[in-house]
């Protein structure tokens, strides 16, 4: 359990338990962060609202957040939010194999020339990099003024989030267990979890 409780469903408000179900049947949040939230319910509706509508509303493509997500997880260690995918991004076409390598994205033919700008955006927000001109100019050829204020809205708020999460110790199925929604491969199940977490090459040992 983690160092701050989880909420129990059943005190929670209608509404808020209506959420609660949501995270446990589509993910991204998971209903483990959520309950934790739900302590401060100001708190846990700042960031259900927003979190719709950066992550999976916007004027950016979905599956270009859902890579700066798993970076900046991968950045600060985030095993919770690291271990879980955004279905809306696997079923538009973003595969596995493309968060292998985001700690590397510079070098890798895995990602168009708009993925690793964002990546790259991603990356000077998470280790407040000293950019220069040709940076923003890498910017501007691929996105928008709105769709890079979004987008640096939406790694502010996962970073920020992210750094926290990693400091409550709470880990999936936890609370509400019994679904896999949003899990990544290998971790659909607590004893998948567990195998997973156990293996050498598990990606938090690196």
């Amino acid at each position: 359990m983690g160092r701050i409780s989880y909420v129990p469903l059943e005190s929670m408000d209608p509404r808020m338990q209506e959420e609660m179900h949501r995270c446990a049947r589509e993910g991204t949040p998971r209903p483990e962060s959520s309950a934790v939230r739900a302590h401060a319910p100001n708190a846990f509706w700042a960031f259900a609202d927003s979190w719709r509508d950066v992550f999976h509303s916007g004027v950016v493509d979905h599956s270009v957040k859902e890579l700066c997500r798993v970076y900046i997880s991968r950045t600060v260690k985030c095993e919770f939010c690291g271990n879980q995918r955004s279905i809306k991004a696997t079923t538009s076409g973003l595969l596995e194999q493309q968060y292998d390598e985001l700690l590397n994205f510079e070098s890798s033919d895995r990602y168009d020339e708009r993925q690793k700008a964002a990546l790259a955006y991603a990356e000077a927000i998470a280790w407040r990099l000293d950019v220069d001109d040709a940076f923003w100019d890498r910017l501007h050829s691929h996105f928008t003024e709105p769709e890079l204020v979004e987008l640096g809205c939406f790694i502010a708020l996962t970073f920020g989030q992210q750094s926290w999460i990693r400091l409550l110790d709470i880990d999936h199925h936890e609370y509400m267990a019994g679904t896999s929604a949003s899990m990544a491969p290998g971790f659909q199940t607590a004893e998948d979890l567990a195998a997973s977490k156990s293996k050498p090459d598990y990606w938090a040992n690196a």
